[in-house]
């Protein structure tokens, strides 16, 4: 009966850690929005309400609760507006501009939380690539999807996938750091990239042999007629 209180009573303070730490990082999460992504230790404890000793209680240091802030982004806020945008029941070119401008619009909405978890070198690498995998991945599904039923091969569909959210979030994170275009020019831009990409692999049939055996010849464009 003791054991089985002691095991009882360690259960409970696992998760009420667990749920502890999850309202920590909600707290986090509104203080960066109020204080900026600059924000140190004692700023976000001051803007939570509780003291910087209690963040030490749940969070070995700032890394750690980066990691987690960085998580509850990505899964509570990003993603979830990807997953959205990707399911939409529209043909190749909306979901490829809608994917995009959830992604670009999710992070420039929320700048100061991006910059909090991605910026200054604290970037927690195992976070950020755990997500580019999930992005990859469901990018992957959905090419495979739409492919297949063209009877487009697809084998190289997870690596055109990294490809492409790999280009994307880098290219996402210069223009934070760089607003030398506005966020239309740049989801504008981007789609060009991506539907172009897109488009080449569709009219090879998704095969190397065909795509090495075609011409490879920028197109000269007719400047008087606009074309």
């Amino acid at each position: 009966m003791r054991t089985g209180r002691t095991d009882g009573r360690k259960r409970r303070w696992r998760q009420h850690k667990i749920d502890r730490r999850e309202e920590l990082v909600d707290g986090t999460l509104a203080a960066i929005r109020t204080r900026g992504s600059n924000a140190g230790m004692d700023e976000i404890a001051a803007e939570i309400g509780v003291s910087k000793t209690v963040l030490y209680r749940y969070f070995s240091d700032k890394n750690d609760l980066v990691h987690a802030t960085m998580q509850r982004f990505i899964e509570t806020t990003l993603m979830p507006r990807v997953y959205d945008a990707i399911s939409l029941d529209a043909d190749e070119y909306q979901l490829v501009r809608s994917a995009l401008s959830a992604y670009v619009g999710t992070v420039d909405e929320d700048p100061e939380v991006y910059r909090f978890i991605m910026g200054n070198g604290s970037a927690d690498q195992s976070s950020l690539a755990e997500f580019e995998k999930l992005f990859a991945e469901v990018v992957s599904v959905v090419i495979t999807d739409r492919a297949g039923e063209k009877g487009i091969e697809t084998e190289g569909a997870l690596l055109w996938s990294y490809v492409l959210v790999g280009g994307i979030q880098l290219a996402t994170h210069w223009w934070t750091t760089n607003k030398s275009m506005s966020r239309e020019e740049v989801i504008d831009y981007l789609t060009m990239m991506a539907w172009s990409a897109i488009e080449g692999m569709a009219r090879a049939n998704g095969s190397r042999e065909v795509f090495n055996a075609q011409s490879h010849v920028l197109p000269t464009l007719d400047t008087d007629s606009g074309n």
